[in-house]
């Protein structure tokens, strides 16, 4: 199966942008388009998971706490952690790589930091 994104309200809208313009067929759906803004972390998990989409954040203090929790009694699609720090092109470049060289299989119940 393809993987396929879901960005939190907190992810830089650039990511998503920068993304889509390096390749348009990456699955990327914004959490204005999610309706995502003021949703709590399990629920916004809970979406990205009903949805088989990775969720790509920049909450790195909540959301691995909360992605333990969820998984305890759910499945998720994944979750990517991205730092501030990171330059857009290497956060673009990193997942770009994955879209294109992973499968949504291998991201079940997996959280991960970038860069990889």
């Amino acid at each position: 199966m393809i993987v396929r994104f879901q960005a939190d309200a907190d992810l830089n809208q650039a990511i998503v942008t920068g993304t889509l313009r390096r390749d348009p067929q990456v699955d990327f759906q914004t959490a204005n388009t999610a309706n995502l803004e003021g949703v709590s972390d399990a629920e916004v998990l809970a979406i990205a998971a009903r949805h088989h989409r990775i969720l790509v954040s920049h909450d790195r203090r909540t959301m691995p706490v909360e992605f333990g929790q969820f998984i305890s009694k759910h499945q998720s699609a994944g979750v990517i952690i991205v730092s501030r720090k990171l330059t857009l092109a290497l956060v673009i470049t990193e997942l770009l790589t994955i879209w294109e060289i992973s499968t949504a299989e291998e991201w079940l119940n997996r959280i991960a930091k970038l860069p990889l």
